[in-house]
């Protein structure tokens, strides 16, 4: 093969003649394979260095059946989604994993008839390494269409209806037990909720955590409306929990989005927070400092979720040893609670 310059490329047998090792042993070196030795590894990748030797990608990815590409999908289908900080933040993170490596990533959305059909395409053919899989709702399809396809597959957030090989979640039921301490702390005793979407296991968690801190405290859970996880949803919901529960003291909603829209609520209905009521959120998003006032929430590390991710998808693909994977969470104070 020549270059554009006349020079030839130099090949993969004279890498391994160079490096002093095998043909086959310069190619797992290559491909990145697990049990090389450390001085093997060395040894080839000076000579590809010493010799300016250029993989043929196309040849690498015949023989290894990798295509380089892995993908997310979220079972979603409005492209406003990734306007949505959080999975904005969830991007930053997956894709701050994959420039160390020559990996790409494509991103799915996949909630209608068409999108889940263009995913089991290219599942089916092996259009991609592997796959990683957010915002499953119920008993999703998208969990059948993975499982069928057998390929790499780490679940952003766990199923709420089975337990998957790999996934990496942050601590939904912990965090907001600790939310709804924190107002029990206050001396909050008619605590509400927002939650998010109960066919969501951070919807349900969140849920759980709320009651759990409520029952252990010996009160009865106050009240509860479900949001979608926006600000238009924890709006109408704060508005439908006023109505039944005018002495309501306490708001822990289960996101930042919609807490905001609690916010709004309880400001055009005259109670002042945290003096009438405390609000707590969850999240940890930008918007939590820009509320009014601002926002008592709880922090999940949300870039970390997506880099966990990629890296726990990464482990799997390269055929080594990983687990699965929840990440804490902390309460961080402002002046709604």
């Amino acid at each position: 093969m020549e270059t554009g310059t006349g020079r030839r490329q130099p090949t993969l047998d004279e890498v391994a003649a160079r490096a002093g090792v095998s043909r086959s042993a310069a190619s797992r070196v290559l491909n990145k394979a697990p049990h090389v030795s450390r001085a093997t590894r060395e040894a080839v990748e000076k000579a590809i260095k010493e010799l300016g030797y250029l993989p043929n990608r196309t040849a690498r990815a015949l023989a290894t059946r990798q295509t380089g590409i892995v993908a997310l999908a979220i079972s979603h289908d409005d492209p406003e989604l990734f306007a949505d900080p959080f999975f904005g933040q969830v991007i930053v993170g997956v894709s701050a994993t994959l420039e160390e490596t020559d990996l790409h990533l494509l991103l799915c959305l996949a909630s209608s008839g068409r999108g889940r059909s263009r995913l089991t395409n290219l599942l089916n053919t092996r259009g991609v390494d592997g796959i990683m899989l957010m915002a499953l709702r119920g008993d999703d399809p998208l969990t059948r269409i993975v499982r069928r396809a057998g390929l790499p597959a780490v679940y952003g957030g766990r199923p709420l209806h089975f337990e998957p090989q790999w996934y990496v979640d942050s601590d939904n039921l912990g965090g907001a037990r600790l939310a709804t301490e924190h107002l029990l702390g206050l001396g909050r005793t008619r605590i509400v909720t927002i939650t998010g979407e109960l066919g969501t296991e951070a919807g349900t968690a969140r849920y759980r955590g709320y009651r759990e801190a409520m029952i252990m405290a010996g009160l009865t859970p106050y009240g509860v409306a479900e949001g979608d996880f926006t600000e238009a949803s924890g709006a109408a919901a704060m508005k439908t929990l006023l109505d039944d529960h005018p002495d309501l003291d306490a708001v822990f909603a289960g996101s930042d989005n919609m807490a905001a829209g609690a916010l709004r609520v309880l400001s055009d209905s005259g109670r002042s927070v945290p003096a009438d009521v405390a609000v707590v959120g969850f999240d940890d998003l930008g918007i939590a400092g820009r509320t009014d006032p601002p926002l008592t929430t709880v922090h999940q590390s949300i870039q970390a979720l997506g880099k966990e991710m990629t890296r726990v998808l990464l482990e799997v693909i390269a055929g080594r040893e990983t687990a699965s994977l929840i990440l804490p969470t902390r309460l961080v104070l402002r002046d709604s609670a």
